[in-house]
């Protein structure tokens, strides 16, 4: 049997078995039903869940553990999408979200044996990535080939294949690891430190020359001595890389301050302190000692964050007192219905077709409150934006906030500090709505090789989630990270002008829909 007729089977299999699954709930249930059906009813959240999905597919690396699959259901998620924007009949639309349901699934399934036969595997291509193999365009391209070979032998039932190639894919990318590590992330520490030296480093800082030097030859020994020590090696190379950013620093604010009068120092400092201080509504204390300046800030931003924890915790308890509450009247409503059943003489079975069609208008009044809702909201997060900070639109039921004023240093993912009053608005912005779900999309232009892309976009979403999570705006199971590299441009790559506006940071925030 041919690969695509074995395709047609399984998605024909799966359609049944949802028909038939449909079928046995619609005797045995009576708000699941009414739920799903206004879910499958309904075009807009049928696309809009198939994409959530397909973006958590990515993010749970679907599209190499069982790329033939994942890349079938992308395509049926894009042209329900295609059909959707047409206004295409619903069944069509019903048809391709359905097929790519079944294309995930089938993919999933692949994807739990490629986890367990290419465990190390996947460790092994991971750890090269985050040293920075990707950027040996041509090797790293060849070593990710011989791995997707791998997944794809898996698709084809061909274990064999993958438990017998999976070792020489293991030595390539380890061999691509400590390569990265060696030639990358030390040669741009000699860089950095060629760069202090340049600048009077050895003569204007030594002790600050001396510790650096120190770690970086000792980095460099190590990974040297003990290539397959890899947690030790990213962290020797890490400090090294610390290390030499904090001796240009150093140097160049030496350099600063060397031709300033001890009295301009001295109010620099404490210009620095009392800023902290006031951001953080600390006391001014300018007329203490430094390190009682210094203890004011700390203390202040101790109790803040105790504070803040408190607020969390309060919120959280609220939360579950409002179940709690929600859960008891709903059992008092319940009783009340089956009394007001007895005493009007109905059956059970007319009481229950008047609950579903009460459900059902509920369900189209709630859709409609939503909406309307969503819409309020969606004005109000608009406006806490100037027009060249972000883009704020509606995407079917999710807010899009398209941030234009984030940048990142050339190639890097950290967060500067220029970028932290954007950020606080994505906060408020998110904290408006009703605990959502939300997803940080990161992308980039086409400079540069796609591994490269991929993986930069991806960490840099990444570390805006960590900063929303560090912020405590959401729990991490409510907030998610992926990168499409230079996947999805919004303008021709071809002008600097485009490729400014390809390199964005997307936050999508999806509301929860409360089920009735």
């Amino acid at each position: 049997m041919n690969l695509k007729a074995r395709d047609s089977i399984w998605i024909l299999l799966v359609m049944l078995s949802l028909a038939i699954t449909g079928c046995v709930q619609s005797q045995t249930t009576g708000t699941a039903v009414i739920q799903n059906k206004t879910m499958m009813e309904n075009p807009v959240e049928m696309v809009n869940q198939l994409g959530s999905d397909i973006s958590e597919a990515r993010m749970a690396q679907l599209n190499i553990l069982s790329p033939d699959g994942f890349e079938k259901a992308e395509s049926a998620f894009f042209s329900a999408r295609k059909d959707l924007e047409k206004g295409d009949e619903i069944a069509d639309i019903r048809e391709s979200v359905m097929e790519s349901h079944a294309h995930l699934e089938a993919a999933e399934a692949i994807a739990r044996v490629s986890r367990t036969t290419l465990e190390d595997t996947l460790k092994a291509r991971e750890m090269a990535r985050s040293a920075g193999a990707a950027k040996f365009e041509n090797e790293y391209r060849r070593v990710e080939n011989d791995f997707l070979n791998l997944t794809r032998a898996i698709e084809r039932d061909n274990l064999s294949y993958a438990r017998m190639n999976r070792s020489k894919v293991i030595a390539h990318f380890r061999e691509l690891e400590v390569r990265a590590i060696k030639e990358e992330t030390i040669g741009e520490v000699r860089a950095l430190i060629a760069r202090a030296e340049a600048a009077g480093a050895r003569k204007i800082v030594p002790l600050s020359y001396d510790q650096c030097m120190a770690q970086v030859n000792a980095g460099d020994a190590f990974i040297s001595a003990n290539p397959y020590a890899r947690e030790e090696m990213h962290a020797m190379a890490e400090a090294a890389m610390f290390a030499a950013s904090r001796l240009v620093v150093i140097t160049a604010q030496s350099n600063q301050v060397k031709t300033m009068k001890p009295e301009a120092i001295v109010l620099l400092v404490e210009k620095h302190l009392h800023t902290i201080a006031a951001a953080v509504d600390a006391p001014d204390m300018r007329n203490q000692k430094y390190q009682t300046q210094l203890d004011n800030i700390i203390g202040s931003v101790d109790s803040l964050k105790k504070d803040r924890s408190f607020l969390s915790e309060k919120k959280q308890a609220l939360q579950a007192e409002m179940e709690t509450i929600k859960d008891d009247y709903q059992a008092r409503i319940d009783v009340l219905n089956v009394r007001v059943a007895t005493l009007e003489g109905k059956t059970r079975e007319d009481q229950m077709a008047k609950e579903r069609m009460a459900r059902e208008q509920m369900a189209v009044e709630q859709r409609l409150a939503a909406e309307r809702k969503f819409n309020r909201l969606y004005v109000a997060v608009r406006n806490y934006f100037q027009t060249d900070e972000a883009e704020v639109y509606k995407q079917e039921r999710q807010l899009v906030i398209r941030l234009k004023a984030m940048h990142f240093p050339v190639g890097k993912s950290i967060i500067m500090p220029e970028n932290y009053p954007l950020l606080s608005k994505v906060q408020k912005a998110i904290r408006t709505f009703d605990d959502p779900r939300v997803i940080v999309e990161g992308h980039t232009d086409t400079t540069g090789s796609d591994e490269v892309n991929m993986l930069l976009s991806q960490r840099r979403a990444g570390a805006v989630r960590e900063y929303m999570i560090a912020n405590q705006t959401l729990l991490q199971n409510s907030i998610s990270a992926v990168g499409y590299g230079a996947e999805r441009p919004l303008a021709s790559n071809a002008t600097s002008a485009g490729r400014a506006i390809n390199r964005r940071i997307d936050i999508l925030i999806i509301p929860e829909i409360k089920p009735i």
